[in-house]
């Protein structure tokens, strides 16, 4: 019997693949990159026309020896790594590693880890394709060089072990640039104008005012409105024009890789890269209560809206049988742009392996989060090919006295289409107005609302509008964004605070030297322009050393620009202040250390004299230090040997310490927010970051306590189940709320809204 080897990237996936190929087959994995370029030295060879270097990496040395070994016995080995670029690109290290051997060698491409998908792929076996490989060797080298060209200039400024990279830079742009529109915002107040009315048979409804004398309303102040009050005070009312039109809103497309992680973050609250290790797992396979092991879903990473026929098929068949005739289009839908060229369109959207395998069919067999994502791509899928929804909208114009028009807008839905599988919590039928109105018809006004508004600044980035934006701009690909996202806040560019990707001050003062001295690097339209060379190299239109020469070119010049004034660069970082050292009688500036800002005496290095800044740049000390970044403050006595408590500062934030450090070790978190509510526990919930500079709160007893909740907990008890806390939340449908992580309920500035599961 001839025996095959095939080759995947995971191991679970191998475990499903295997099962279904059976004997004559041995199916192992990777386990991602055995080979890579050296990772503490460049390992591209400039001078010779960017040969790389490429090694075997250390800690797959085991997986390497096992694949020489199962190769020698095979007779054909199938390269079956992901059927994408990157897994282009490992499946040819792969045959290099192998090359020895000298087996007849295969590239199959599995699009689904399902029976069907896995033969499709054994009976369809090409040649690798060197474009795809060329096309990731140019995106990793360039990478290379400019995290190794460009990060030496960081450390020389600020100081070591920050870095920049070719995209994950243009990402903290975006987030800095946003948060110095916010910074430089100035509210503007407004005045709305509400009334409530009430027509002969006793029927309500609110308009606002929208034109004074034909001309659209602008209410800037209370004078101004008062006066339009005043206007108003003996005014007739009438229903001047009544205009309702029925509409259509057509169903989205499948998902993309983007869409799906703005979707999962806005409706499940999964971060990025949650969401597409939860995707991973739904596509390498789970074991159905049948005792089969199938592949939920096609492959996750992909810009294509493309469906095949046959899963079309499915979904029609299945929205015909459960839903009826009616919610069934008379042809099947096709999505996709024309002239979307930054598409990739070698494969299928994010869909069900099987459509018929409906989301309560398999819910025992998934974890929760699982389930929650495949019910969203399964529900996006079938609700992509069913009939749209149907509105009657209404639009009331009112008329008060000669000169006030006042608006209302309300939608009835008629025919629910395809939001009876997919619905948009933002979007349906809660805005209505009452029917059987008609114009001409006298109105009285029980009330008038006038209500004063500020101007809003544009809200910080998410990881979803984030993400969002990335894909408008063409920056990256939706397969990085993940990784992206997570790198930022790694090297703590950017903190997640309540969901909202704040720059850090290091994030700031590295995207102003990035941005100033290698403005033509990072920078939106330079990154887009690269991605589409790069995908022109996955086609053969060009050819990817031409493509290196041109960007190292534009390199070399960007880096001999930036070091001609190190120093001159560094000083410009240094913030003169007002304080005066206490210690010497010299001026204080703000310097840089590894820590963060702080408050440095010029007399540097006869007066060692500093002081740490707190979050609005100011001084956190009372008393000089001894030299440290860190400072301190009086703060009482330690409990342990009585010596003076102070403030401190390290790497992750402030807290207090004993000042006989390290002679007695004794510290305590900076702030504590409410005592901890796990039964027995004395300790304190405070603050706490990790290592990816995420937010979350616990408990000071740690590890002997272990209470953790991502959300601010609240001192409040639950007046539904009495739970001794409750969290902070905030969605845009509720604002800021109240949650119990207990029994669900919520507490709005409206008042309690409870759990579905109480309303019975």
């Amino acid at each position: 019997m001839t025996q095959n080897l095939v080759i995947v990237e995971s191991p679970s996936k191998a475990k499903t693949i295997q099962k279904y190929l059976g004997q004559g087959f041995t199916v192992l994995s990777t386990m991602g990159h055995i080979r890579d370029l050296p990772s503490r030295e460049l390992g591209i060879n400039v001078n010779e026309d960017f040969k790389p270097l490429y090694v075997n990496l250390p800690r797959k040395t085991k997986t390497i020896t096992q694949l020489k070994v199962a190769a020698a016995k095979a007779d054909v080995v199938y390269l079956a790594t992901d059927p994408d670029r990157e897994g282009e690109a490992i499946g040819w290290h792969v045959s290099r590693v192998l090359s020895a051997l000298n087996k007849p060698t295969h590239r199959i491409l599995f699009y689904e880890i399902t029976k069907a998908g896995v033969q499709k792929g054994i009976e369809e076996p090409r040649d690798l394709d060197m474009h795809l490989v060329d096309s990731q060797q140019a995106r990793r080298m360039i990478d290379r060089l400019v995290g190794f060209k460009i990060s030496p200039f960081l450390w020389k400024v600020l100081y070591s072990g920050l870095s920049a990279g070719r995209v994950q830079s243009v990402a903290l742009r975006l987030i800095c640039e946003r948060q110095a529109e916010i910074d430089a915002f100035v509210p503007e107040e407004y005045w709305t104008l509400a009334a409530s009315l009430r027509t002969a048979n006793d029927v309500t409804f609110e308009a606002e005012l929208s034109k004074i004398k034909g001309e659209k309303a602008k209410l800037g102040n209370e004078a101004e409105t008062n006066a339009v009050l005043k206007g108003l005070e003996s005014a007739k009312w009438h229903i001047e024009d009544v205009q309702t039109k029925r509409v259509k809103r057509n169903p989205y497309a499948p998902f993309t890789t983007s869409t799906l992680q703005q979707d999962a973050f806005a409706k499940a609250g999964f971060t990025t890269k949650r969401t597409m290790s939860i995707a991973q797992q739904l596509y390498e396979g789970v074991t159905l209560p049948s005792g089969e092991t199938t592949g939920l879903i096609t492959y996750m990473r992909t810009d294509s809206t493309r469906v095949s026929g046959d899963a079309v098929g499915q979904a029609r068949d299945l929205i015909s049988a459960k839903y009826g005739e009616k919610y069934l289009p008379k042809s099947p839908r096709m999505f996709g742009k024309a002239g979307q060229s930054n598409v990739q369109d070698a494969h299928e959207a994010i869909r069900p392996a099987n459509p018929g395998l409906e989301p309560e069919s398999v819910k025992n067999s998934l974890t929760g989060d699982q389930y929650k994502l495949y019910d969203l791509i399964w529900r996006r899928f079938i609700a992509s090919q069913m009939q749209p929804a149907q509105f009657d909208q209404t639009a009331i114009d009112v008329l008060a006295g000669d000169d006030y028009t006042f608006h209302a807008t309300g939608s009835d839905l008629v025919f629910p289409g395809f939001l009876k599988v997919y619905s948009d919590k933002e979007e349906g039928d809660e805005n209505r107005l009452p029917g059987g109105l008609t114009a001409g018809e006298r109105l009285d006004c029980d009330a008038l609302k006038p209500e004063q508004h500020f101007t809003k600044p544009p809200a910080p980035y998410t990881e979803s509008s984030l993400v969002k934006i990335l894909d408008k701009e063409g920056i990256g690909r939706p397969s990085t964004y993940a990784s992206i996202i997570s790198v930022v806040q790694e090297r703590k560019y950017v903190v997640s605070e309540k969901k909202k990707l704040n720059p850090t001050d290091l994030g700031k003062v590295t995207n102003q030297l990035l941005t100033t001295h290698f403005a033509e690097l990072f920078n939106t339209e330079f990154t887009r322009e690269m991605e589409t060379e790069l995908d022109k190299i996955e086609t053969g239109e060009l050819e990817w050393k031409t493509v290196m020469r041109q960007f190292y070119s534009h390199l070399e010049t960007w880096l001999e620009s930036s070091s001609k004034n190190y120093s001159e660069i560094k000083k410009g970082l240094v913030e003169e202040r007002e304080e005066v050292c206490e210690k010497c009688g010299k001026p204080m500036v703000v310097k840089w250390s590894k820590f963060g800002r702080f408050l440095a005496c010029t007399g540097y290095p006869k007066c060692k004299n500093t002081h740490p800044l707190d979050e609005n740049g100011n001084p956190e000390t009372a008393a000089p230090n001894d030299g440290s970044a860190a400072g301190t403050e009086e703060l009482g006595n330690c409990p342990d040997c009585g010596a003076p408590m102070v403030l401190r500062s390290g790497r992750f934030g402030k807290f207090y310490a004993c000042s006989t450090y390290p002679k007695c070790k004794y510290t305590k978190p900076y702030s504590t927010i409410m005592p901890c509510p796990k039964e027995g526990c004395n300790g304190q919930i405070f603050q706490r970051r990790s290592k990816r500079g995420k937010v979350f709160y616990g408990c000071s007893h740690y590890p002997k306590c272990d209470f953790v909740t991502w959300d601010e907990p609240v001192a409040k008890s639950c007046p539904n189940c009495e739970s001794n806390f409750m969290v902070q939340k905030s969605t845009k449908a509720l604002g800021d709320y109240l949650y119990c992580p207990k029994c669900k309920h919520k507490i709005t500035s409206a008042g309690s809204t409870p759990d579905a599961n109480e309303q019975s």
